[in-house]
């Protein structure tokens, strides 16, 4: 099952999930409504069976240095990011504690580790998912149920790609948006390469262990 607040990304991943052989299911989701996440929930099991594994992955960025960065900025990023997650594992719980199992993988970012200017509020989104994830995770290690938060690099999205990206806005004098994608790559990823499905290994490898 895919969800996103954007029904159409939702039916583009639900799609390659089917390609693959498997059912799915595409549901338009708010991450900030408990109602929306209710619904996607209660959707998701009716038509696909109990939620055994979860991945939460909602996420927002912008690039503010702290003397621009607004409250409402600041709010709209933790409502998405932090609270989000906070939102979706609990009502993940709810129907995988009676069940006593359960595998939910929380997605922060490097941005949850180390600090990187101009994203102070996206920082603090990402490092609160990570202390939330490991907290959780100990409230219901003895329940059949573990949770673990993984921290991806850079990734080739919407986030570091194109005019809008942080390719773009941490572009030295003179360096294209591509070419500071390059450097970024190089400086971030000095072993690897900045594709999804390099995340999708690594939720694989996750979720089959039962103490991890």
């Amino acid at each position: 099952m895919a969800a996103d607040i954007d029904i159409d990304i939702a039916r583009q991943t639900a799609k390659k999930i089917e390609q693959l052989g498997r059912k799915s299911l595409a549901l338009e989701v708010n991450v900030m409504s408990p109602d929306s996440i209710s619904k996607m929930i209660q959707q998701a099991e009716a038509k696909l069976g109990p939620i055994d594994i979860a991945v939460n992955n909602a996420g927002i960025l912008s690039v503010h240095p702290i003397a621009e960065l607004s409250a409402e900025e600041l709010d709209k990023v933790m409502d998405v990011n932090a609270k989000g997650i906070f939102l979706c594992t609990k009502a993940e719980l709810a129907v995988m504690r009676p069940r006593k199992f359960g595998r939910m993988i929380n997605v922060p970012s490097i941005a949850g580790k180390t600090g990187f200017p101009d994203l102070s509020h996206y920082s603090a989104s990402k490092f609160a998912v990570i202390g939330f994830t490991n907290t959780v995770a100990k409230e219901v290690a003895a329940e059949g149920i573990t949770i673990n938060a993984l921290c991806p690099g850079i990734v080739e999205t919407g986030m570091w790609r194109g005019d809008d990206g942080l390719s773009a806005a941490w572009a030295q004098e003179g360096e294209s948006e591509e070419d500071s994608w390059k450097r970024h790559q190089k400086t971030l990823l000095p072993q690897g390469e900045a594709k999804r499905r390099r995340i999708w290994s690594s939720l694989q490898f996750i979720w089959p262990v039962p103490h991890m």
